[in-house]
């Protein structure tokens, strides 16, 4: 029996992990969940799975949960101190680190510190902190296995050659539902266009971050930290079908490829089965019905690729610059009070006006971000 602690229970990869749960629940328990303030949705994970320990952030509704799950023996912890107890809590053989933001980076580290292999899902953790968090996982003996489908696919494809023998990572796109769109086009797109991606059913600022490419730029940043590899050799390929997941390209020119349905629970389980691979219901790839796979180079016009790139060679804290602006701009995006391609223009000036920390601590990290935000506010209101 495999003990969780999900961090991020109420959101898409936490939802999804307990499905995950539901399905084998012969080989998985959960021991304690972790989210923000959804405390409805917690109450009822609570009473399904039956963890020994819960936290919200949000301490006003986990004084409400706690009010309400009295009677089934759950304690029920608050704010970022509860959530690092529950991180660093013993009962635990995987952490499913699936918290949306900057907030998920320290219940991470603690994770880590108590010696908790961690199944990543919350990409401000290695975006930001990747030259904090890889050195502690190995110091520590902690496995990183990454929960998103293209790093899971890298992941399993490398299992067929060594770390020496890459020559290149091949990093999948679908496009998002604004490919081939000319740069006219896209100062008319609102953000309800934008949240209609074409294959993945993902969270509001995710599906935005498809839009804008900034999401695919990222999980370069995120590629680099897991794999050990330089920004150069990692290769974005737009693949609107989403079947090729991604791919590495060895040193004698083979390409190993990991396909299948767009569907998170697939890397979900391999993080939580690993090395092992696990039953699983669901849709299965029918390359019959597939037909062509295709493959395009990215559009320059969509510069959330280009200003990644950027600020990942230029390193230290501008990681968390490139992110933390494309945050404050999609959330004025999604209110309707600025236009798509502002997003890359609110970016591209925080890089320039942000100083830059060559190598930044943990709490000059968070406060790059919050430095990055002030500014934001300043120039556009955020």
């Amino acid at each position: 029996m495999k003990k969780l602690i999900i961090l991020g229970s109420t959101g898409s990869i936490g939802t999804q992990t307990l499905d995950i749960v539901r399905e084998h629940d012969s080989d998985l328990t959960v021991t304690a969940l972790v989210a923000g303030s959804n405390v409805d949705l917690m109450e009822e994970q609570i009473r399904e799975f039956h963890p020994g320990a819960a936290a919200l952030f949000d301490e006003k509704a986990a004084e409400d949960l706690r009010q309400r799950v009295q009677d089934t023996g759950c304690r029920i912890l608050a704010g970022m101190d509860g959530i690092i107890e529950i991180a660093s809590m013993d009962d635990g053989d995987i952490v499913v680190g699936a918290m949306v933001g900057m907030i998920g980076i320290r219940p991470v580290v603690a994770a880590i510190e108590a010696g908790h292999d961690i199944a990543l899902a919350n990409k401000e953790t290695l975006v930001c902190a990747g030259h904090i968090i890889m050195p502690l996982a190995r110091s520590r003996g902690v496995r990183i296995l990454p929960v998103d489908s293209e790093h899971s696919a890298i992941f399993q494809s490398l299992r067929s050659g060594s770390h020496e023998e890459i020559e290149k990572i091949l990093l999948t796109a679908s496009g998002g539902p604004f490919r081939g769109r000319k740069k006219e086009e896209l100062k008319d797109m609102t953000a309800e266009m934008a949240l209609r991606h074409p294959n993945w059913d993902m969270g509001p600022k995710v599906t935005i971050d498809s839009s804008t490419l900034v999401n695919k730029g990222l999980e370069i940043m995120e590629a680099r930290w897991l794999f050990d590899v330089p920004i150069d050799d990692i290769e974005v390929y737009i693949h609107p079908q989403s079947i090729v997941h991604s791919a590495v390209q060895f040193r004698d020119g083979a390409v190993i490829a990991q396909l299948g349905v767009p569907d998170m629970h697939i890397p979900i389980q391999y993080a939580l089965y690993y090395p092992e691979r696990a039953p699983l219901s669901g849709e299965r790839l029918d390359l019959f019905k597939a037909a062509a796979l295709t493959f395009e180079k990215p559009d320059p016009t969509f510069m959330g690729l280009s200003l990644a790139v950027s600020a990942a060679h230029k390193g230290g804290n501008m990681p968390t610059v490139f992110n933390a602006a494309n945050e404050a701009a999609v959330r004025r995006f999604l209110a309707g009070d600025t236009g798509f391609l502002e997003i890359y223009d609110l970016i591209g000036e925080a890089m320039e006006h942000v100083r830059h920390i060559e190598d930044p601590s943990l709490e000059e990290i968070f406060e790059t971000e919050k430095e990055t935000l002030e500014y934001c506010v300043k120039v556009a209101g955020c």
